[in-house]
């Protein structure tokens, strides 16, 4: 016999297409598209054409430069996202903090009632931002206000003031209401990633003598940073697009004297209109672009220079 009869032909495999993956994502990919994308690029196309003699035009980046450089238009436009970066700000060294310290506290094995200590703290997060700001704005009133009595009663009125109204505390007073009802989401993602950490790794520092708090800042909170840094981004993507409760608790104005304008309310009266002010589509749509630049800046910030720093553990 030759070489050549013994050798076998090798045939390939050939794997069946997977078709039908593609038609249980069609529905979402429809949805997605219609509702997001299709949106996102009719808003940058619009971002480039304005009315002229009562006909759209393209104009290119004319609108952008009317947004940075015309006195108007710049003055609320910077105002707004100065605003929006100290809004991000404090929900960053207020919010995140906060919601660590509470999952490490529920994380406690001895600790009683966890189960009622999470759900309290977890439902401002499921009230309608409506209510949230109706309440505060009730809570925070200096006329019939429950924060006056309150502090009357354990002598400290006299700190009271109307925050809501002052142009100084303002922003700073919707911000902390937006943190008292949106500290359920980072805790929740902290205690879920504290209760992945595998018992054996808290035996091991037990073992080596680290208990109590050094344990959590030597042996645990290195292990979360990564739901740290997703927690992070996602406050970023929420508060550049912050409007519901602003527009509940201040108005559309966002007052006093544009003190709590965000870019999200700068977007509503610019686009839609706000009492004798007509909406301009063109414009709204071009501080929506910078918007999404903004946000997309962040994003990929974080996606392809933070992540790809961080130490990830697999367990």
């Amino acid at each position: 016999m030759s070489e050549t009869d013994n050798t076998v032909d090798i045939v390939p495999i050939r794997r069946p297409v997977r078709w039908h993956i593609f038609v249980f994502m069609l529905p979402a990919l429809i949805v997605y598209s219609a509702v997001m994308v299709l949106p996102l690029i009719e808003t940058l196309r619009l971002s480039l054409y304005n009315t002229v003699d009562g006909q759209p035009a393209f104009v290119g980046l004319a609108n952008f430069k009317v947004l940075f450089g015309d006195a108007r238009w710049a003055r609320d436009f910077w105002n707004a996202l100065v605003n929006n970066l100290i809004f991000f700000a404090i929900h960053m060294c207020v919010q995140n903090p906060i919601g660590v310290a509470l999952a490490a506290l529920l994380s406690v094995p001895k600790l009683r009632g966890v189960a009622f200590y999470r759900t309290a703290m977890f439902l401002p997060t499921l009230l309608s931002f409506v209510i949230v700001g109706f309440i505060w704005k009730l809570i925070l009133s200096p006329i019939w206000g429950v924060a006056p009595w309150m502090l009357d009663l354990i002598g400290l009125k006299f700190l009271f003031a109307p925050w809501l109204g002052k142009a100084g505390s303002a922003l700073i007073a919707v911000s902390l209401i937006s943190n008292w009802q949106y500290i359920g989401i980072p805790m929740m993602l902290i205690y879920a990633a504290l209760l992945s950490i595998p018992e054996e790794v808290i035996e091991a520092a037990e073992c080596d003598g680290i208990t109590g708090w050094a344990q959590f800042w030597k042996i645990k909170l290195p292990l979360i940073l990564p739901a740290i840094g997703i927690i992070s981004i996602l406050t970023f993507v929420g508060n550049f697009n912050a409007f519901d409760l602003i527009y509940t608790v201040q108005g559309a104005l966002a007052g006093p004297d544009m003190s709590t304008d965000i870019l999200g309310t700068l977007l509503y009266r610019t686009f839609f209109g706000f009492q004798l002010q007509l909406g301009d589509r063109s414009m709204g749509a071009t501080i929506a672009t910078v918007m999404f630049l903004i946000i997309l800046a962040g994003v990929s910030l974080y996606l392809f220079v933070i992540q790809r720093r961080m130490r990830r553990y697999q367990f």
